[in-house]
């Protein structure tokens, strides 16, 4: 039996493409990426963006690949550049289809598969482009796309009869019609909506990371993570402010801080929680205080005093709600 390695993105295009494959008989193992830059999983679309019952319902083999720091330095310095935000897209595919090259030769399978349509994405999924990437992953000729393999060359795979080309499509183009009618022969209803799923895409994300590598060229982990929330205010070359907005991005900041990081709240008010990030100062977690003092409940007083925790320590700073001019100046 003829074995692949599929890069399962957790989209609907992906999905179908080792769909068609297993139609055909063939053995498929995918592979699951996390990178640090993942969006959320799209409402309604569980199945999909959780891939590990729609393995266990259709047959194959899945297996999840945490990428971290090696996707952040690959962010840092893409080689081919970015897309239209801090989408390093095409330096993407060629990292990953290194990755899939390496779980291919260690599986000994035979070949690998994406579920790239040409036309549906400006940066990585023209033509031309689909080949320099194979080419600079080396693996030409190892990678069939079963959604347009007809519009493309003939991969070896096909000339050495495991696939047969004419079960394969030629879907091009950014309509979805042909992957909704698809869909609905091999029995999946629901599956995402044709938005990213990757935050470097977005604008307000982007322009949050330009601005953290701009003062720190080396963010770990955890600084992506709080990327994703609350509102950032820029305190000093050295030091963030990061404010939640409601409960659950309050509650995400606490579970990303340690001991040593240092936490804002107002008490008895309805108050969110600030965090400092990076270097504190007594100025910082004034401002820190002050800031978070003007997104609580207390934000009309003269004066209020917020409960600062550090190293499991608890101190209480009396000062002014932050005016709205202060904000603008220091909001990211």
């Amino acid at each position: 039996m003829a074995k692949a390695i599929a890069l399962l993105s957790g989209g609907l295009d992906s999905t179908l493409a080792i769909l068609t494959v297993l139609k055909q008989g063939i053995a498929v193992r995918a592979i699951k990426f996390l990178t640090p830059f993942d969006c959320a999983a799209s409402e309604g679309a569980s199945s999909l963006r959780d891939p590990f019952p729609l393995a266990r319902k259709y047959g194959f083999d899945l297996e999840i690949n945490d990428l971290g720091e090696r996707f952040l330095d690959l962010v840092k310095n893409p080689k081919h550049g970015y897309g239209k935000n801090m989408n390093p897209c095409i330096d993407c595919r060629i990292f990953m289809l290194n990755e899939a090259k390496a779980m291919k030769n260690k599986t000994g399978a035979d070949f690998i598969i994406t579920g790239e349509v040409p036309g549906q994405r400006p940066m990585s999924q023209k033509r031309d482009m689909l080949y320099h990437i194979d080419k600079e992953a080396g693996v030409i000729g190892h990678v069939l796309r079963p959604l347009c393999a007809k519009l493309l060359r003939t991969t070896i795979p096909e000339q050495r009869g495991l696939v047969d080309r004419a079960l394969l499509h030629d879907f091009s183009g950014r309509s979805r019609k042909p992957q909704m009618l698809l869909a609905k022969d091999f029995g999946l209803e629901e599956y995402p909506a044709p938005a990213g799923g990757c935050l470097l895409t977005e604008p307000n994300f982007a322009r949050r990371l330009k601005e953290l590598l701009a003062h720190n060229p080396f963010p770990s982990l955890k600084d992506i993570e709080l990327l994703k929330t609350g509102r950032h205010f820029r305190f000093s070359h050295s030091c963030k402010i990061i404010v939640g907005r409601d409960k659950e991005e309050n509650e995400k900041i606490e579970s990303l801080s340690a001991g040593s990081d240092c936490l804002l709240k107002v008490e008895d008010y309805g108050s969110p929680l600030a965090f400092i990030s990076g270097e504190i100062t007594g100025e910082a977690v004034k401002a820190a205080a002050s800031i978070c003092a003007r997104y609580s409940g207390a934000k009309n007083l003269s004066g209020v005093e917020v409960s600062v925790l550090r190293e499991s320590s608890r101190s209480k700073i009396k000062v002014l709600p932050a005016p709205d001019e202060v904000l603008a100046a220091l909001r990211i």
